[in-house]
């Protein structure tokens, strides 16, 4: 018997969380859209995030003549990395992109991070993320995140120049695996390393936002983000990796 399950999964599922981006659904899922065919062999997985603001009346129009879009809604504002999670979970694809959904990282830019995770093959996991190279946002948040990244990579060892850029590809199963938690989209590349995992850092375009404002500032990405640090370093110092059984002869 043919499982009907195997034949329709897609082979990719770019998972995209919507905070408050009424003005940017349309133009971010068709920007997707451009750079992945019409006929594509993906999904769309719209997370909305407990939106205030017609996030949601905007993703159900664009999904009336999306048929690859689906739509998951959050009851209430829980976090990124909650809605990246819950996407994941929605997905069907084996492979997984990420995009946030202000519009800032281009989507043209996901079939070079698919190709770059096809090159790396799959004899462990790989996270394969976007390095925002020449970012477009004001002094303030380029120096902050300099900093939070150079502390980060200094504690942790990740390798990662820029962990916060919201274009991400990886496999579904090897994210499922990872320990979850709060603000753990920030620490993927630690976690993926703690897991055996390898991660390449790909340059990516950044543009400003066209619509809406950040939903992070200084107080709430640097002084949570320490207390998180603490907390990766903890899980990687109690790291229990699974190793593959040897024949003996």
């Amino acid at each position: 018997m043919i499982d009907e399950r195997a034949v329709t999964r897609p082979s990719l599922a770019v998972v995209i969380p919507f905070y408050n981006e009424q003005d940017n659904v349309a133009h971010v899922i068709g920007e997707v859209r451009d750079a992945l065919g019409t006929n594509g062999d993906y999904e769309v997985i719209a997370v909305d995030d407990g939106s205030s603001d017609d996030t949601v009346a905007m993703l159900e129009l664009v999904a009336a003549r999306a048929p690859a879009l689906r739509i998951v809604t959050l009851a209430q504002n829980r976090g990124q990395s909650s809605a990246l999670a819950n996407g994941v979970r929605a997905a069907r694809a084996p492979l997984i992109a990420t995009l946030d959904g202000d519009g800032q990282n281009p989507p043209r830019d996901i079939p070079r991070l698919v190709q770059a995770y096809q090159d790396e093959g799959a004899d462990a996991p790989v996270l394969v993320m976007g390095w925002r190279q020449q970012r477009n946002d004001n002094l303030l948040r380029r120096l902050s995140s300099r900093f939070a990244n150079r502390v980060r990579n200094a504690l942790l060892g990740d390798g990662c120049p820029d962990t916060g850029c919201g274009l991400k590809v990886f496999a579904r199963d090897d994210f499922l695996r990872l320990p979850a938690f709060d603000h753990m989209h920030r620490f993927l590349p630690a976690l993926f390393v703690r897991d055996g995992g390898r991660v390449i850092s790909v340059a990516v375009t950044h543009r400003p936002r066209r619509s809406g404002h950040s939903k992070y500032g200084v107080h709430n990405r640097l002084w949570v983000g320490l207390i998180d640090l603490a907390g990766v370093l903890w899980l990687q110092r109690r790291a229990c990796r699974a190793e593959q059984e040897k024949s003996r002869v």
